[in-house]
């Protein structure tokens, strides 16, 4: 047995599961991809459940993959143990009803022994403890020595989940020698020491269980097996954890570089070092299949890794954002499996120093608050009111917060936290109307038993076709009559169904006098093209010849747009640089809406400079081509992928010329000049770090071009300016008058202050010396208001005045008090306070001057009633 690097094993496997007949195939995005019950793919057969339980029909029934994966259940205790971590990869071979037990295990024990030359006396085989057949392959096919068999029970070498294909397992153990283990003289494979390390797991689905304990044999079994990348290097590197292997300790080591700390001096930094490790890892990867930091689901997940790595950045001295430097050795390490990662390498880098700049921002004022909390309150339970705070002022993950609390022993209070940030979204939660129930129910229709709808869109707007199935009301029937709403699948089709932010087209349906409107068309997973119509008239039943016609006029409309959104992504990678990537976007008839990725709101030079750059595009007249080629063929050519998409091994590129080249299945105008012209309407943020850019083209470009012509036409006629050319000058020449009829309002407004101050004072009352003033302006604004007491603390040197008014619904209350006044202790603030109190309403402000509103504006006399008695009651 020789050393071997993690690439070279990992290749190694693959090449030998290929002479065995398996597809190799490329891992699969770390976002599953329909498949809600997961936030992120968490082992080798993950992505392929609907392989094994017959829903899609995989590419081959023998395919072997390694695989990408996340867990995180254990978070906090990665770093802590070396162990644990959150990324790894997993070697598999898989078979969908084709080969089973005598195969899978002859192929793990020559890759082991022959193609790895493990020595025979270090393996071990465990089996399920009623797996006879197992028993007897292993010892009188392979050649395993009985002695190197154990036998385990349900909870070891069972594979079930709940109802569903199940199996027993055989797992393959390394025995890493007398000096790893326990010493204990009954050591044996099983044992929680690192003496046996479990390298290889078969799982042999064969049974079907109903979930309650009764099993029935399956007619096609499959093969299911694990092998986890990284521990199978430890085992062939002779190295006793993950963070030792070749590629992760290159990263280590980049990291130590880095903070200027080796690994192996002191037991609390090289906790550190571990936890950046394994982290720059997971997210280096998770940015590259398209995952964004937020505050939920698997955003959530990358933000707290990227925020715990940051965190023992700080513990090991660095306060200044570097994990983006390390991201250059994770890609370098594992380029040669995975080049997405040099394709996002920019983008990779850029999130996450904007990440991280953005936690710099806050953890400081965070850390600081912790640290005054603890010290202060001496306290063995930090309040879910303090947690909340520290979440939703400086952006402190709950976890991170109590794992920095558990190194101190102190406890969070989690569920009063959660029952804070529930009222939060509960507050923030947009009232949503409720549209109705949808007219068409696709998601409960079963076409599997259809073939894939033959398209033919690309070229042909109409098409003669026949109807192989109609749905109504959840259910599929024989026919549909005039009135109804229906799912019509056809055998072929010109109606493009949505798909890649691409609408699905409207047009018709005719057969004899039946005439059929299809507002939309959906693809269920098997490819079938799932027309949503409403029956005009007549009948149609399955078996109809048809004639299929879409909207041409429409259809124009989106492929204009739809070229249009990729020579905008071409301009802002030109523009802004090439971290921007494609974030989701919307084509249809009217509108392009593009997301992307960007750290900052656009400049107004940056927006001209897009926009200028594809009406450049579209005014050269440059031919766009649609292609399909091989995927590699077109990885070559330079086409971009979208983030999570998976691709089979032939793809459709869209190029316009060398300016633009995408993988896309959508609708295209075969010159850029079709386009028309191009205007982007807005720009604006959708989510941290996604921008969102609305544009116009074609038919739409010369509708808002008509529309904001008639606007500025009708402004420079409201401003009476004959030249619309000249609506600037109008508009500042109306601004001057403004400023000028505002001066002189405002110079009336003081005049009649100052009649209103001298009428006003002829009532005062003394208190204790102190005039005491009291008057009702209704219908004065609070400007008014104020410039009233202005002038009684210019005119009398000891006074109280409180002044109120009604005006627009609102009862508003003023009060001065003048210099000698104030030298008494009397406040203007706390008088105006009291007095709204009355009317059922607050305010306060400075000594001299204050405001305050009521709400019960029938108490408006009885508060001012009571002005002189709390001056009095202030006064003592």
């Amino acid at each position: 047995m020789q050393y071997m690097g993690l690439n070279e094993l990992r290749e190694k496997f693959l090449s030998f599961m290929e002479s065995k007949g398996h597809l190799r195939l490329p891992s699969f995005p770390l976002i599953p991809k329909d498949d809600n019950s997961l936030l992120l793919i968490n082992s080798g057969m993950a992505p392929m459940k609907k392989y094994f339980t017959g829903e899609i029909t995989p590419p081959r029934s023998r395919v072997t993959t390694c695989q990408k994966c996340i867990r995180t259940p254990d978070i906090e205790r990665v770093g802590i143990t070396a162990r644990h971590g959150t990324y790894f990869e997993m070697l598999g071979n898989f078979s969908f009803g084709d080969y089973f037990k005598h195969e899978a295990t002859a192929w793990a024990w020559e890759f082991f022994t022959k193609e790895l030359e493990m020595p025979v006396d270090k393996l071990y085989v465990s089996i399920y403890q009623d797996d006879d057949e197992a028993y007897d392959i292993w010892t009188k096919e392979v050649g395993v020595d009985p002695s190197h068999m154990v036998r385990m029970g349900k909870e070891d070498n069972f594979w079930e989940h709940g109802s569903g294909p199940c199996g027993p397992c055989s797992e393959i153990y390394f025995d890493r020698g007398d000096e790893k283990g326990c010493g204990k003289p009954d050591c044996h494979v099983g044992c929680e020491c690192d003496r046996f390390v479990e390298v290889w797991n078969l799982v042999f689905s064969q049974f079907e269980s109903d979930g309650k304990g009764n099993y029935t044999e399956m007619a096609k079994k499959n093969i299911d097996t694990g092998m986890g990348l990284e521990r199978l290097a430890c085992v062939m590197q002779g190295v006793d954890n993950l963070f030792l292997v070749d590629t992760v300790q290159n990263i280590m080591k980049h990291i130590s570089q880095v903070v200027g700390v080796n690994y192996g001096e002191d037991d609390k930094k090289d906790i550190s070092l571990r936890v950046i490790t394994d982290h720059i890892r997971s997210t280096t990867f998770m940015i590259a299949d398209g995952v964004m930091p937020s505050n939920e689901g698997r955003g959530y997940v990358l933000r707290r890794l990227l925020r715990r790595a940051a965190r023992h950045g700080r513990l090991l001295g660095r306060t200044e954002p570097f994990l983006y430097q390390i991201c250059d050795t994770v890609i370098k390490e594992n380029a040669s499996a995975y080049p997405e990662l040099v394709e996002k390498k920019d983008y990779i880098i850029k999130l996450i120093q904007v990440e991280e700049e953005n936690f710099a921002k806050t953890i400081d004022a965070g850390l600081a608050m912790l640290r005054e909390i603890i010290e202060n309150k001496d306290v063995d339970i930090l309040t879910g009111e303090d947690a909340f705070k520290l979440n939703d002022t400086f952006g402190f993950p709950i976890d991170l917060t109590r794992e920095i609390l558990s190194e101190r022993g102190i406890k969070v209070d989690v569920e009063r936290f959660h029952e804070l940030m529930l009222l939060q979204k509960q507050r923030s939660r947009k009232a949503r109307k409720n549209a109705g129930a949808d007219a068409w129910d696709s998601d409960s229709i079963d076409f599997n038993d259809l073939s894939a709808t033959e398209f033919v869109g690309y070229t042909d707007y109409q098409c003669e076709a026949k109807v192989v199935a109609i749905a109504k009301d959840g259910e599929r029937v024989d026919r549909a009559q005039e009135g109804e709403n229906v799912i019509v699948a056809l055998d072929r089709t010109p109606f493009y169904a949505e798909s890649g932010g691409q609408v699905g087209d409207s047009g018709e349906i005719k057969a004899g006098n039946c005439m059929i409107e299809v507002d939309d068309v959906k693809k269920d997973p098997t490819g079938v093209f799932m027309h949503m119509c409403v029956v005009d008239t007549g009948t149609i039943a399955v078996g109809d010849t048809v004639t299929a016609k879409i909207d041409i006029e429409r259809r124009l409309d989106i492929m204009r747009n739809h070229t249009a959104a990729h020579l905008l992504q071409a301009a802002l990678r030109e523009v802004l640089g090439t971290h921007v990537q494609q974030a989701g976007q919307l084509v249809d008839e009217d509108v392009v809406r593009f997301d992307f990725t960007h750290f900052s709101a656009m400049t107004a030079e940056e927006l001209l400079a897009v926009e200028k750059r594809v009406n450049e595009i579209i005014l050269a007249g440059i031919p766009v081509t649609c292609t399909e080629m091989s995927i590699d063929e077109a990885k070559k050519k330079g086409a971009m992928a979208l983030f999570g998409e998976k691709y089979g091994d032939i793809v459709r590129v869209v190029e316009v010329s060398d300016f633009s080249k995408e993988f896309c299945g959508g609708t295209h105008v075969d010159n850029s000049a079709k386009v028309g012209m191009f205007k982007i309407k807005q720009e604006g943020s959708v989510a941290a770090g996604v921008r969102r850019i609305e544009a116009v083209t074609g038919h739409n470009f010369i509708k808002y071009l008509n529309n904001a012509i008639l606007m500025i036409s009708q402004a420079a006629s409201t401003l009476h300016v004959n030249n619309p050319f000249e609506l600037v000058q109008g508009a500042a020449r109306m601004m001057v008058r403004i400023k000028e009829m505002e001066k002189q309002i405002e110079e009336l407004q003081n005049e009649i202050a100052k009649d209103q101050t001298g009428a006003i004072l002829d009532n005062a009352e003394e208190v204790q010396g102190t005039k005491v003033i009291t008057a009702m302006l209704n219908g004065a604004p609070a400007d008014a208001l104020r410039k009233t007491c202005e002038n009684i603390e210019e005119a009398v040197d000891d006074a109280v005045a409180v002044l109120a008014s009604v005006t627009d619904g609102k009862l508003i209350f003023a009060c001065v008090c003048t210099k000698n006044a104030i030298a008494k202790g009397l406040k203007a603030g706390n008088i105006v306070r009291e007095v709204a109190r009355i009317a059922g309403g607050n305010g306060g402000g400075k000594p001299n001057i204050a405001m305050a509103g009521g709400k019960d504006l029938t108490k408006a006399d009885e508060a001012l009633y009571a002005v002189k008695d709390i001056v009095e009651k202030a006064l003592g």
